[in-house]
């Protein structure tokens, strides 16, 4: 666990400062060390959808162990034995999908902490210096305690927000748009109709509540307009998605539109 970056990342929020983040899916991590290198102010790893296994993860929380960029790691579902293994292997937090009530991010900041105050496991792993530095770990997890950031992508998640708000342990909430879409009956789009509003509603209960806000941006415009609505914890988007769109506009220098199908067959020009 990275203490300087936790305090860091923290104190950037309790000035409400806008910090901009990387959504790692790909397997080098070279991608988190250039993002690191760039500055960017948070780095979070994909361990819910893709690829991705635990020995690419711990490769990418390794390329800012010397930087004050914290790395947080989306697991596939509230899962205590996930959440320990995240943080068993230094990671500096756990996004947690599909939060949707009280109870279940009680649990999940229960599973982020130790005994007797949580039930988190000792483990004899990297952020204990593989059990050489056990004590020191604890206290640090004590004083500066791993982010638990819940993941709103539900219009359930939604109505329960209030009372997610009185559960300690939680600075921020992220926003999932597509899935909150489609459980509001619009699936593949990116915001259905109704979808932005409520996002927003719940978005100004949270800032009232003294916690922040995150969500993926999906241009540099849009960015932008998530900055001005008061969102502080802002993904810049994800790498492949990145380099799609910087492919595309190079395509389209030469008039090539660079769209993809699920085939994976390119367009004939």
């Amino acid at each position: 666990m990275n203490v300087t970056a936790l305090k860091r990342f923290r104190e950037k929020l309790a000035r409400d400062e806008l910090t901009l983040g990387l959504w790692v899916t790909l397997e080098s991590p070279s991608i988190t060390e250039a993002g690191v290198a760039m500055g960017i102010d948070w780095i979070t790893i994909d361990a819910e959808h893709g690829h991705l296994g635990w020995n690419d993860i711990v490769h990418h929380v390794r390329a800012a162990v010397r930087s004050e960029t914290p790395v947080v790691v989306r697991i596939a579902e509230l899962n205590g034995g996930l959440i320990k293994r995240v943080l068993d292997i230094g990671a500096d937090g756990v996004i947690i999908p599909w939060m949707e009530s009280a109870s279940q991010l009680r649990e999940a900041v229960s599973w982020a902490t130790y005994p007797p105050v949580g039930k988190r496991g000792m483990g004899g792993e990297r952020a204990t210096c593989w059990g050489q530095a056990l004590t020191q770990h604890v206290d640090e997890c004590r004083d500066y305690p791993p982010l638990v950031i819940p993941l709103i992508e539900s219009v359930e998640g939604y109505q329960h927000v209030d009372e997610m708000l009185g559960v300690e342990g939680v600075d921020v909430f992220f926003f999932g748009p597509a899935d909150f879409s489609a459980t509001a009956g619009y699936p593949g789009q990116w915001e259905g109709p109704g979808v932005a509003e409520m996002i927003l509603d719940a978005k100004n209960k949270i800032r009232t509540g003294g916690k922040h806000c995150g969500v993926m941006a999906t241009s540099n415009e849009n960015l932008c307009q998530r900055r001005e609505q008061g969102f502080r914890m802002i993904g810049t988007g994800m790498d492949i998605g990145l380099m799609i769109r910087s492919l595309r506009d190079s395509l389209a220098e030469d008039g090539r539109g660079g769209e993809l199908n699920t085939s994976f067959i390119p367009p004939q020009k």
